[in-house]
């Protein structure tokens, strides 16, 4: 402490270096005598003269700033709040980022402001309160501005633009740019089976989770999410809603693959045939056995019959049966893509009932120009037709939905084959958990149960 002085700062702006009380002759001679009637006498003035206060960019702040670091200064002096800063922002930074840090005491004579006091100390409370209360509104109101903007269908600034897009000034909206082919990749891809890690290296991109990102953004659809709310119709979308949703159920599929992956390829898939009991790797010695969880008393809960007879198998025996006879059935696939026909029964049920309804209507239109009750009958009879087509309408969307997960799984395992040397035993596992619903052992008998 023998070593630090005392800054007295001053500052003048332009408009107000000759007003009086203000220039730098005035606030020289006020720190001077307040010197005197401390006993102060090491103390050094940093005048900043033709500055304005909105900020701390001046020169004899700086050096100031930088001599409190350096332990150089143990006060700092000013005549009035104003002098060291206009803002209060910059005043509390002041105060708790460069002063208390470094055991700078701050007094300012015309608020008899001194944060060596009780009184200083609690002021500097009260200014931090006002300041984050500033903070939060800039913040609010910047959140309001962006949100008016997305309601508007504006892209909402701020932030990155997405992959695949380019920001258009002019109408304050995304433009798919070249890029946006390889988002299209990206998806399609995915849905082969490719994983995050491996399509990383296969486009211009930061890394797997740039790519996580890719996909779950909603912004593709050319819809904006912003605080909760949905805005559609913003931009032009680069991706369709079926292939979004495709992509929502297969990032939760690997989701709750990856939430119980061992580095066991065929845990969860296998069943004994004998009990009906799960069955488990074990390591046996060196190696590594399958055997059925009835067998072992220590989980009581999983066992079918205690005197279950199937036999220990070998655990790289029953993956090597298991991956050739998968290998085999994306030949057959793949042999038999081409003769599965698509199915337009819905098509033909739409037309029939558009043709009714048609009928229907007219109908009406007759009965209430005639009021003949024969008509009536006629009408509770089209009636009851359009019932039944409804509802037959209805079996065959959820039969096209069955078709539509059969096809992607028919997808995953025809690609299987060409990836499967490049991926983790996880995502080995998760393929085959999207192919195979279980693998039944019995004695020297493997049963695989496909669910394609």
């Amino acid at each position: 402490m023998k070593d630090r002085r005392t800054a007295l700062y001053i500052r003048v702006s332009t408009d107000a270096q000759f007003e009086e009380g203000y220039s730098v002759d005035a606030q020289k001679e006020k720190l001077a005598q307040y010197c005197k009637l401390k006993d102060i006498e090491d103390y050094e003035f940093y005048i900043d003269g033709g500055w304005s206060g909105s900020n701390i960019e001046r020169p004899e702040i700086k050096r100031l700033i930088t001599d409190i670091k350096a332990g150089k200064i143990n006060a700092v002096v000013v005549y009035k709040l104003d002098r060291l800063s206009r803002s209060q922002k910059d005043t509390v930074f002041l105060l708790e980022d460069v002063f208390i840090p470094n055991g700078c005491a701050f007094i300012s004579l015309n608020e008899n402001f001194d944060t060596s006091t009780p009184y200083g100390k609690a002021m500097i409370g009260i200014l931090s309160v006002f300041a984050q209360l500033e903070r939060e509104n800039i913040r609010e109101r910047t959140r309001m501005g962006m949100y008016e903007r997305v309601k508007s269908g504006l892209w909402m600034g701020g932030g990155r633009v997405p992959f695949g897009y380019d920001y258009d000034r002019e109408k304050n909206t995304l433009v798919p740019n070249e890029k946006a082919e390889q988002v299209r990749q990206i998806y399609k891809l995915y849905l082969q089976g490719y994983s995050t890690t491996q399509l990383a290296g296969m486009f211009d991109v930061s890394g797997d989770q740039h790519i996580s990102a890719i996909l779950d953004r909603e912004t593709y659809l050319g819809r904006i999410r912003f605080r909760g709310e949905v805005v559609e119709s913003c931009h032009e979308a680069i991706i369709d809603e079926e292939t979004w949703r495709k992509v929502r159920e297969e990032r939760r599929r690997r989701s709750r693959g990856a939430a119980g992956d061992t580095s066991y390829l065929l845990t969860g898939l296998l069943v004994c045939g004998k009990c009906g009991a799960k069955m488990r790797y074990q390591k046996w010695g060196k190696g590594l056995k399958i055997y059925c969880y009835s067998q072992q008393k220590s989980k009581p809960s999983l066992i079918k019959d205690p005197e279950c007879s199937n036999m220990r198998y070998d655990a790289e025996e029953v993956e090597r049966a298991v991956i050739a006879d998968v290998f085999e059935k994306t030949r057959s696939i793949i042999a038999n893509g081409n003769s599965r026909k698509e199915i337009s029964a819905e098509e033909v049920l739409k037309r029939k009932y558009d043709t009714a309804a048609g009928k229907l209507k007219r109908l009406y239109e007759l009965y209430a120009r005639d009021g003949e009750e024969v008509l009536l009958e006629t009408i509770n009879e089209y009636k009851a037709q359009l019932a039944e087509i409804s509802s037959a309408i209805e079996n065959e969307k959820k039969t096209k939905a069955v078709e539509a997960e059969l096809a992607y799984k028919r997808g995953v395992l025809e690609n299987l084959r060409g990836l499967w040397d490049e991926m983790t035993v996880a995502e080995k596992r998760r393929a085959l958990r999207i192919c195979i619903d279980k693998i039944v052992l019995t004695d020297e008998d493997i049963d695989i149960v496909y669910s394609v």
